[in-house]
Parts: C-alpha cells; structure tokens; sequence
C-alpha cells in the first residue's frame, strides 16, 4: 500500500493493518522527511489518545493529515505506533 499526497510517496508498506476502513502504516513505512508532529490530540472510546502528524511536500502543507495512536486502549494494540491518514491523502495498493 502507498499513502500519496501532493503527488509524492510519503508511506509505502505491504504490512498495512485495516481498522474502520483505514489503512494503518508501520511507523517505519513512513518517509519521515514529510512528518512534523502536531500538538493535536483526539480521543476514540475504544482506541485511546490519538497524536497527529502535520504532512509538507514541496512547500506545501497538511495539517493534521495523519494520525497514531501511541499508547492504544487493550483492544486497538495491534494498531499502537501504527500511522493513517485522511485530509485528502490517497491510500492505494
């Protein structure tokens, strides 16, 4: 699976996990070059705090484009430190 934005490859992986329809990355899929961490954090009742990635490509910028979980609630521990995306990001194989 690749994760694209803004025509560039940002995460690449065939050990992607699918929760809710969403493709989860392994944290070292990622080309981190494109990553800065966020200070925004959400909360899922049955997966936990979420953090979040803002994406840059080519001078341009996604905030919060991405998100993890990096410590999940017992039920979601196969998707801890796992990334996934939304905000215009294509995931595709």
């Amino acid at each position: 699976m690749k994760a694209i934005w803004n025509n560039q490859i940002i995460a690449e992986s065939d050990n992607t996990k699918v929760i809710e329809n969403n493709h989860y990355f392994p944290a070292d899929s990622l080309k981190t070059d494109f990553f800065k961490e966020s200070t925004t954090q959400s909360n899922c009742p049955w997966k936990g705090i979420a953090s979040y990635y803002t994406i840059e490509v080519d001078g341009s910028t996604n905030k919060d484009a991405a998100w993890y979980y990096p410590n999940t609630k017992h039920a979601a521990k196969e998707i801890e430190g796992y990334v996934a995306f939304w905000k215009g990001v294509t995931v595709t194989e």
